[in-house]
């Protein structure tokens, strides 16, 4: 695969880091638009608990794949693969320089390395979903056990930090119902885009204050609403849409099964810590070529990340590219 020479600037990091802020303040400096790669600010009504900007924070910034899903629709990281690709396709064609924001690591890695999620004869769309999704909510140990104990020769040749391979061959495994290590495949991974990859980082203490704080915000702006809401509209089932963290953790609670509501949020605040960890082990360990910032000094993070894109934007220049 040839990479393409038109530029994407790519901005990753843990929950409640500081994303949303950087990429409007380099969308406004180099006139770009914004592509979401967090899954479940795909959906219509998931708003307080995703963290979804608003349009007051947008300023103005054009954002894209955002509010286009119905809480009932499956929706996987090879369709998002696709839909990102056309709309960075059509950022280049109209002179834009697109930002993605990244926050679903399978969907980012996906998109970057151009990677093959699989033929139709053993490629289940509600499968892969759940399977995702239990990637980001129990951590990719447990999922790494269950391919040991069904197929301990595609175990031992995929490594704990490939999610991609570790999610196909379970995936194939539940489809077919045969051993992944029967069925050899190899798929390249190769970047796909000229890019500037940023991600935010910030002292551990620093960042568990901030999610802390940032779930008693969601909860002061109505986050218990927003669930209920979506509990009446999938009729008490735990849809995989509402299965992430900020709305699962409320179902037991308005079933009626538990009472404490303290509980739930604490439950919600302890889930987003590790789930922040389980990011940045997986940017750390995935992503090749990722210039780390300090969110904690903003306007040196802003410096630093403005010049790489500029250094980027020269080198295509150079290169006699353009947007």
């Amino acid at each position: 695969m040839t990479r393409l020479a038109a530029p994407l600037i790519v901005i990753g990091g843990p929950t409640a880091v500081g994303k949303t802020q950087l990429s409007i303040d380099l969308a406004k400096r180099f006139g770009g638009e914004i592509i979401n790669g967090d899954r479940l600010q795909f959906y219509r009504g998931l708003d307080i608990g995703t963290g979804k900007v608003t349009l007051e924070e947008m300023q103005g910034v054009p954002h894209h794949a955002l509010d286009f899903l119905d809480v009932d629709q499956d929706y996987d990281a090879s369709q998002f693969q696709a839909l990102a690709q056309n709309l960075i396709r059509d950022c280049h064609a109209r002179g834009v320089l697109p930002v993605l924001v990244g926050g679903s690591g399978l969907y980012l890695e996906g998109l970057l390395y151009d990677l093959e999620f699989g033929g139709k004869a053993s490629h289940d769309p509600l499968i892969r979903q759940a399977l995702e999704q239990r990637l980001e909510a129990e951590g990719v140990e447990v999922l790494y056990a269950e391919l040991s104990l069904q197929d301990p020769v595609a175990a031992s040749k995929i490594p704990i930090q490939n999610h991609r391979r570790l999610l196909r061959a379970l995936e194939v495994m539940q489809v077919t119902g045969q051993k992944f290590s029967d069925q050899s495949q190899h798929e390249a991974a190769q970047a796909r885009y000229e890019t500037c990859i940023l991600a935010l980082d910030r002292p551990r203490d620093q960042l568990y204050e901030r999610i802390n704080a940032r779930v008693q915000a969601m909860v002061a702006q109505g986050l218990e609403a927003e669930v209920r809401h979506l509990y009446q509209v999938a009729q008490g089932q735990l849809l995989p849409s509402v299965q992430g963290i900020g709305y699962k953790e409320w179902w037991p609670y308005l079933a009626g099964d538990i009472t404490d509501r303290e509980a739930v949020i604490a439950a919600i605040q302890q889930n987003s810590r590790r789930y922040a960890k389980r990011q940045l082990t997986w940017f750390r360990n995935r992503i090749q070529g990722t210039h780390w910032l300090d969110a904690s000094d903003y306007e040196t993070a802003l410096a630093q990340a403005t010049s790489l894109v500029q250094d980027l934007l020269d080198k295509q220049a150079e290169k006699g590219g353009t947007l």
